[in-house]
């Protein structure tokens, strides 16, 4: 357990709810900077794992030539702008060139990315950037699409929206690829396994 770590977050906090007017001594509010301490260890853990170790760590050589999609990888992060939550789903799909990843890694990467305070754009860019980098396929797509708490709860206040971004790289930039992808992610599993 890092102390300093826990000290700062825990002051800043205080400082914080006195702010706002609160009294951080009240009974409800006596362990409430160090829950918020231990929250945002959680939610930030992606600065301390290397996304690119997590791909290295689990490239098998294949024969396969054919487009490898994993849908519906659930995510929650934290928006740079206003530290509210956004959340949602990302369909990740790559055409493999001579190896290819194990399929746990994808959400893996998702979740190292989405661990660290975020715009959904950036989310995107960096999901597709660390895969090409690294598996260096023929091609990836990633698209997210989610819901933000900035959006919803202050601000515009506009409930139940939510922001769809892709990111494409390589074949997948050619219009047969692109439209197979789309496809592909957006017809409904025909069961629930």
């Amino acid at each position: 357990m890092d102390l300093q770590y826990f000290k700062e977050v825990e002051e800043a906090v205080k400082t914080i709810l006195k702010a706002i007017g609160e009294d951080p001594t009240r009974e409800g509010l006596i362990k409430t900077p160090y829950r918020v301490a231990k929250s945002f260890q959680f939610l930030c853990s992606g600065y301390k794992r290397d996304p690119k170790e997590v791909l290295n760590n689990a490239l098998f050589p294949s024969t396969n030539s054919e487009m490898v999609i994993v849908r519906n990888i659930e995510f929650y992060s934290l928006c740079e702008h206003h530290l509210l939550p956004f959340f949602g789903r990302v369909h990740v799909g790559y055409i493999p060139d001579k190896k290819v990843v194990g399929l746990s890694k994808i959400p893996r990467i998702v979740d190292i990315y989405a661990r660290r305070l975020q715009i959904q754009e950036q989310l995107t860019e960096e999901i597709a950037n660390a895969i090409m980098e690294v598996v260096k396929p023929k091609g990836v797509g990633v698209v997210i699409h989610a819901r933000h708490m900035c959006m919803e709860m202050r601000g515009v206040e506009s409930k139940y929206s939510y922001t769809s971004t892709s990111a494409l790289r390589g074949i997948f930039l050619e219009e047969k690829t692109r439209q197979e992808f789309f496809n592909i992610i957006n017809t409904p599993p025909q069961n629930h396994f």
